[in-house]
């Protein structure tokens, strides 16, 4: 029989560890610790890996940050294959959250030093990103393609989206477009939506990156050959029509500046240029509409928006000063040619798609401006006015 009596039931590590995780959900942190320190007094017993990352939690939660590290120190220290690198995720969180992010790289490195599949995930995409931080592209590349290569649906594609956003920086777009690939294998559309998304839209602006980068390579370097009269328009059209999509305006207006001065394409470019222009008389000489070269200039420069703009602001200060002159002078009170041509003028802009808007915008202009909901205007305005 041995001398050694074994302890009571409920001083067993096990039932203390227990007790302890107990108290630590109930938010009572110092009876916690205190049993998780009991279980790590009793020496190398098989939970003091999991007492240590325990004490480590506690300690943290209570503002014990030194604390907690130690704790998360000996339960690395242990070598416990599942506590050890759940104690190192810990204390990286630790580093991270105070800003010490060269400790906090070395912590993470000891997650995946140990190898458990379930924590390396985090662990290459957080070193990746610290790379990246601090500028080292290459090992920040090496961890990402390897939080990847887990194949883990919550970390794998956010590593996919930072890596591709690296890659098309660097002008990569095709290795950005495999990468991303990649990523959505991993995302499950019906319960991660917005993380499909996120991918889905990368990709499609990988593609136009690249598509970006075949137009201009069938245009080749200004000051080279001419512009190939049967694909070069197109190239032109798709290049300067592409390029502000990815927010580079300025490289548009070059494109079609240098489209417009080369005599062999300039005709066919003008043409592409003004596909979307609008006019009653095809056969109308442009040149005699005194607006066509600002829409030309607009369109080229990317500023039709705001030409447009103010388009609409004049047209409609200059119609409610008309409309109302037209409004207060019926036929009856002011016959004559000038209310014939203030009525001619009013309904112009009945013809166009946007004259309904017009209309009624001065109606209800027209009636808060005479504190009244009544009607103040003929019925059919302006149309059917007299």
């Amino acid at each position: 029989m041995s001398d050694t009596a074994a302890p009571p039931p409920g001083d067993t590590p096990e039932h203390l560890c227990e007790e302890a995780r107990r108290l630590a959900e109930d938010g009572e942190l110092d009876r916690a610790a205190d049993l998780f320190e009991r279980v790590l007094a009793l020496g190398d017993t098989p939970v003091r890996a999991r007492a240590a990352l325990g004490l480590a939690v506690v300690l943290d939660d209570a503002g014990d940050v030194a604390g907690a590290r130690e704790a998360d120190r000996a339960a690395i220290a242990s070598g416990d294959p599942e506590y050890g690198p759940r104690a190192a995720y810990h204390l990286a969180l630790t580093h991270e959250r105070a800003g010490e992010y060269e400790q906090a790289g070395a912590a993470w490195q000891v997650v995946v030093d140990f190898g458990n599949p379930a924590y390396l995930p985090p662990a290459h995409l957080a070193l990746a990103r610290l790379a990246d931080d601090a500028g080292d592209f290459d090992t920040a590349r090496e961890h990402w393609e390897q939080a990847i290569a887990t194949g883990d649906a919550e970390y794998g594609p956010p590593a996919a989206h930072d890596l591709a956003q690296r890659l098309l920086e660097r002008g990569e777009p095709a290795r950005a477009q495999r990468v991303l690939t990649a990523g959505l294998r991993l995302v499950d559309r019906g319960t991660a939506p917005h993380a499909y998304a996120r991918l889905a839209v990368a990709l499609g602006i990988a593609y136009l990156d690249q598509a970006i980068g075949a137009f201009t390579a069938a245009l080749g370097e200004e000051g080279d050959a001419a512009v190939d009269p049967e694909a070069g328009p197109l190239a032109i059209e798709l290049l300067a029509r592409t390029l502000p999509l990815r927010g580079r305006g300025a490289e548009s207006r070059e494109v079609w500046r240098r489209g417009l001065a080369d005599p062999g394409v300039a005709a066919q470019v003008r043409a592409r240029l003004r596909r979307d222009f609008g006019g009653d008389d095809e056969d109308a000489d442009p040149e005699n509409l005194w607006w066509e070269p600002v829409l030309e200039q607009a369109v080229s420069d990317g500023t039709l928006p705001a030409v447009a703009g103010e388009a609409f602001g004049a047209l409609d200060h200059m119609y409610a000063l008309l409309a109302v002159r037209y409004a207060d002078d019926p036929a009856e009170q002011r016959p004559g040619e000038t209310h014939e041509l203030i009525g001619r003028a009013v309904r112009v802009p009945s013809d166009y798609s946007w004259g309904p808007l017009l209309h009624e915008s001065f109606a209800e202009r027209l009636r808060l401006a005479m504190g009244t909901p009544a009607s103040l205007l003929p019925p059919g305005w302006p149309d059917a006015a007299v």
